[in-house]
């Protein structure tokens, strides 16, 4: 199976949230494993199923039990992306809202949008193909919002919801809530949706140009190829994972359990602009700060669970990739001033 991701610029506009809203982030990120640099990575893509973790990090950190409700305010517009230039230069936002259906997954692979009109109103469906409804009431706050400034922004102004539904519950703060949003807002929904005047999907673009739209969608397409390319890398890693502490992570093991020979995987690893190797140390890296960061396991036990035969390997292969020994990383990350014990 896939592993579903979302896109960097996600993140981004949630980091710039946060330091608007004074959070501090690079506690957060150091509880995640990562530097704040991380965020700005080239065609970053984090996976989705992650989001429940780091909305509770940041829950945590800021002491905030409506943390994805606030920061969605502080949102800054959605800009400068493919998507967003599709709906410019389509002629109506309800052409811009069909188009870009098409290439949502240059935004998410999870956030699967619908939309359907019913009588005067206009329905937005959004799936967030996830089981773990109540672990994402932070996202679908939050992400609605962008919604919300996004859609207004290239409407100039014109959009709003009349009601808003989510799956997830609240057991306090849904008045709040529904304050926030400027509408009426529904809890426990079979859905996540977004309604709104149909009227609104006849609102004409003032920048609406027939041969930039085919311009962008032919950009569009482009950009969705290169996705499906480094689908592989995703699938090399669910294998690795699965790999890891039978000490057969190789490119010929991985390439039988997908069913291709090793030359062909060789390959599709250098179209999605890598390799074997680095796919497994990037794996190994990310797994060895998660584990570090977040658990106590014995150094011992991270080095079996990080596919490595020898600790001294691990402790150079890391200090090569962070600059620090991992006892000195686990000490930065969770805040210890007493010396881990190694053991």
């Amino acid at each position: 199976m896939q592993e579903l991701r979302d896109a960097g610029v996600m993140l981004r506009l949630i980091y710039q949230a946060m330091k608007t809203k004074g959070i501090d982030t690079d506690t957060i990120f150091t509880r995640l494993g990562v530097d704040e640099a991380y965020v700005y990575t080239e065609q970053l893509r984090t996976p989705h199923s992650a989001q429940p973790y780091f909305w509770q990090v940041v829950e945590d950190v800021s002491g905030d039990p409506d943390i994805g409700l606030h920061l969605g305010q502080l949102l800054p517009v959605y800009k400068g992306q493919v998507l967003e230039y599709l709906f410019l230069s389509s002629p109506t936002f309800g052409e811009g809202l069909r188009r870009a259906q098409n290439y949502q997954r240059l935004l998410s692979d999870a956030a699967n949008t619908d939309f359907l009109v019913e009588g005067d109103e206009a329905c937005m469906v959004l799936d967030t193909a996830s089981d773990e409804v109540s672990r994402l009431q932070h996202f679908n706050e939050c992400f609605v919002q962008g919604l919300l400034i996004f859609f207004r922004s290239i409407t100039e102004g014109r959009f709003y919801c009349s009601r808003i539904e989510f799956e997830h519950q609240r057991e306090r703060g849904a008045d709040h809530a529904r304050e926030i949003l400027g509408c009426e807002v529904v809890f426990g929904a079979k859905e996540n949706r977004m309604y709104f005047p149909a009227t609104l999907l006849a609102h004409p673009s003032p920048h609406a140009e027939p041969e930039l739209l085919d311009l962008h969608e032919r950009f569009a397409s482009e950009q969705v190829a290169r996705l499906e390319k480094k689908d592989i890398v995703g699938q090399v890693e669910r294998i690795v994972a699965e790999l890891l502490d039978s000490g057969e992570v190789t490119l010929n093991a991985v390439a039988e359990r997908l069913g291709i020979k090793p030359r062909t995987l060789r390959t599709r690893l250098t179209e999605a602009e890598t390799s074997f190797n680095q796919v497994l140390a990037d794996f190994r890296y990310r797994l060895a700060r998660q584990l570090l960061a977040t658990t106590d396991e014995s150094i011992d036990e991270i080095v079996y669970l990080t596919g490595f035969s020898e600790p001294s390997t691990f402790y150079r292969a890391f200090k090569r990739w962070s600059g620090m020994t991992p006892i000195e990383y686990r000490k930065t990350a969770q805040g210890k001033d007493a010396m881990v014990d190694a053991m």
